[in-house]
C-alpha cells in the first residue's frame, strides 16, 4: 500500500508544481488521472478524501472545517456555484473553497476523472453536477 500512497503524493506534488493560479483544478485533475486515479470522494466537513486508483485506494485526512456538533447548512446551489467560480478564477485557496462549499450545504463531492465530472451532494439527496474540459499537460 505504501507504493500507492507514494504514487499519489508524487502526483500531487507534480500537479502543484504545474498548477496555474487560474484553472488549477484542471491541471490537478489531469495529473491525477494520468497517475491512475479514477475517482476521488471528498467528505465535508471532515475533509477526508478517498482516492480510488487502478491498483487500490488511498485515504487522505485533511484538517476538518468544523469540530463538535453543528447544524448542517441547507443546500444552496447558487452559493455553491459562487464558491466554484471564485475558486476557478483563482480568487480563493482550496481550504477557502471547501469552507464555502460546506457553508453552501455540501456534505461531499465525487470527482470522476475518467468522465471529467464532479457531483456535489447535500444532506437531503440534493446534488449539483459540473463537467470539466480536458487539458493537455506539457511536462
Amino acid at each position: 500500500m505504501a507504493n500507492l500512497t507514494t504514487k499519489l503524493i508524487e502526483a500531487q506534488k507534480l500537479a502543484m508544481s504545474l498548477r496555474p493560479k487560474v484553472g488549477g483544478f484542471l491541471v490537478l485533475a489531469e495529473v491525477l488521472r494520468l497517475a491512475g486515479v479514477t475517482r476521488n470522494r471528498w467528505s465535508l466537513p471532515s475533509c477526508q478524501s478517498v482516492y480510488h486508483m487502478k491498483e487500490g485506494s488511498v485515504v487522505q485526512q485533511g484538517n476538518p472545517i468544523v469540530m463538535g456538533i453543528h447544524e448542517i447548512p441547507k443546500f444552496d446551489s447558487e452559493g455553491l456555484i459562487r464558491a466554484l467560480r471564485t475558486d476557478q478564477e483563482g480568487k480563493s485557496s482550496f481550504p477557502e473553497f471547501l469552507k464555502s462549499a460546506w457553508e453552501a450545504g455540501v456534505i461531499g463531492y465525487d470527482v470522476d476523472f475518467e468522465s471529467r465530472k464532479v457531483v456535489y451532494y447535500g444532506v437531503n439527496d440534493e446534488s449539483y453536477m459540473e463537467e470539466y474540459p480536458a487539458v493537455n499537460l506539457e511536462v
